[in-house]
């Protein structure tokens, strides 16, 4: 058995935090610094965590080989498990042209480019964000608001701010049910509190995204779509995340969203002239004036519908219990870890939900969807291939990241540094959506954030008192808003729509927003880990 030290390093808690925070270190200063490609930084991170547990901390090699690779494992399944899967459906709607005519469909629900903003970037690209993530919202939404005539640059900065609400309940949930696993939480109580937090943003940002788009007269005009919009995305990610469904969340909220926003008589009105020949700067596709047959619009709607169905029916008691059965649960072998009180650590065991987790019901949407769309079967698994290796460098780099997270949680690294922040104490509580915001930043995913930070912040809640699932949450609420600003967002901004190498223009221009933003979700934090706003919290 390997039992956990806190203080290896010359009994010295700060130096043992100082040479256990390495790996991290090395991470942020490749991406962030070095602007190497974050599979390489990613790698390089795993090895010197890799060392730093077996000659700091003294875990035997085999132990630390076997905890990076239930790392990986669980990297790959259930979070890349979604991603691809998800990424398929999409990829299919492509191929057959559908996504051409749902795009189409967006356009003709209002010839307004402020409602149409909050239409594509910030309801559909929920929708996206909750599928998928990984930074398809922000290409596919950039693309689709040049189309309708944004000049590139907003349409870019636009989606960039819109991409923010929707992020920790991204990719069927997988940030949320990241950090349940690397924090040892429970994956309900911590949806819960993010569940509190997050929607609050969806308050701000369509009112924000109307102002991006027409400045004062954008909000003075089209406020009360804009804040009808909010309030039904907040009040639906809030019950999904706390009532039905993590995974849910975000697919319950960009619909409620887009439906309210589509009911509001205030959405329907046209736009004058002089608003769409001063904001519409760009050219519109004439694509968007073919007429399509009513048949085909619904099969475009089809695979998102089938989507929501088919995670509906599972969250159902009964079914829910069935498929819950086909759940395995292994004892992880060469791995004997107990924490530094003697305990055997939750890491020992690995639970494999084969056909409850999301990514087996998107498959199964998946294959719906290709019958619906008339993708032939060989057609479909060709484009699945296709999709695996259009995500290799991301699955190399998710790996790698997780492989990372497990050797510095198993090792005791993530505690070392855990009990070393508690010393803030107090302030603790505004520090700590900081943190998260930061590792998104430099990450590009909330995902990696919430594996590299989720257990330094749950311990150091715990040393200092304050409640482990509202640090733990505040690290993923608290990085949706460093995504904007990451560079692999803004890469993907900049090349979806031609501005190849204006990263630093987009940066600029974002950046004030993600820092003021961060700054109310710092204090929201501060104010929820107080008696001013605890009756916030589960």
């Amino acid at each position: 058995m390997y039992v956990q030290q806190l203080e290896p390093v010359a009994d010295s808690l700060g130096l043992s935090a100082l040479v256990a925070a390495l790996p991290l270190v090395i991470v942020l200063v490749l991406l962030g610094g070095v602007r190497l490609k974050a599979h390489l930084a990613g790698l390089t991170g795993l090895l010197a965590a890799v060392l730093v547990a077996w000659l700091a901390y003294g875990m035997p090699l085999g132990q630390t080989a076997s905890s990076a690779v239930q790392g990986a494992v669980f990297g790959l399944f259930p979070i890349l498990w979604i991603v691809v899967n998800a990424l398929w459906v999409y990829r299919m709607t492509v191929r057959t042209r559908h996504f051409d005519i749902l795009r189409r469909s967006f356009g003709r629900l209002s010839d307004d480019p402020r409602i149409q903003a909050l239409v594509v970037a910030f309801c559909f690209g929920a929708l996206l964000e909750a599928l998928a993530g990984f930074g398809a919202p922000v290409a596919i939404c950039s693309v689709m608001l040049v189309a309708l005539g944004f000049d590139p640059v907003k349409a870019a900065v636009v989606s960039l701010v819109a991409n923010t609400a929707p992020v920790a309940f991204g990719a069927m949930g997988t940030p949320v049910v990241t950090l349940a696993q690397v924090t040892g939480l429970p994956l309900d109580d911590v949806a819960s509190v993010v569940g509190r937090q997050t929607p609050l943003l969806a308050l701000v940002v369509p009112l924000l995204l109307v102002g991006l788009v027409d400045g004062r007269r954008g909000l003075r005009e089209t406020w009360v779509p804009a804040l009808v919009c909010g309030v039904a995305f907040a009040v639906a990610q809030f019950a999904a995340s706390n009532y039905v469904s993590a995974q849910l969340a975000d697919i319950a909220a960009s619909l409620a969203g887009a439906g309210a926003l589509v009911a509001v008589p205030h959405a329907r009105v046209p736009a004058t002239e002089s608003v769409r020949a001063s904001v519409l700067t760009g050219v519109r596709s004439e694509e968007l004036d073919e007429a399509d047959p009513r048949r085909e619009v619904l099969r475009a709607y089809a695979p998102y519908a089938l989507i929501v169905v088919i995670f509906s029916i599972a969250q159902i008691p009964a079914v829910k219990d069935w498929l819950a059965k086909a759940t395995q649960t292994y004892d992880w072998p060469l791995l004997d870890v107990a924490g530094p009180d003697g305990k055997p650590v939750g890491g020992n065991v690995f639970t494999w939900p084969v056909v409850s987790t999301g990514g087996t019901l998107v498959l199964i949407a998946g294959m719906c969807t290709a019958v619906v769309l008339g993708v032939h079967a060989r057609v479909a698994v060709k484009e699945w291939l296709a999709t695996v290796h259009e995500l290799r460098f991301a699955i190399l780099t998710v790996t790698s990241v997780l492989a990372l997270a497990y050797v510095m949680n198993l090792s005791g690294q993530a505690a070392t540094i855990g009990h070393f922040v508690a010393a803030a104490g107090a302030g603790l509580a505004f520090l700590s959506p900081v943190l998260g915001w930061f590792g998104v930043a430099v990450s590009g995913s909330d995902t990696s954030a919430n594996a590299l930070f989720g257990a330094l912040q749950v311990t150091a809640a715990r040393e200092s008192g304050l409640s482990p699932e509202l640090l733990a949450a505040a690290n993923s609420s608290g990085g949706v808003l460093g995504k904007m600003i990451s560079p692999q967002n803004l890469t993907i901004a900049c090349a979806a729509v031609g501005l190849a190498g204006r990263e630093g223009d987009l940066l600029r221009k974002v950046l004030p927003w993600s820092l003021g933003l961060l700054l109310v979700m710092c204090l929201i934090v501060v104010g929820q880990s107080s008696p001013v706003l605890d009756w916030m919290l589960p």
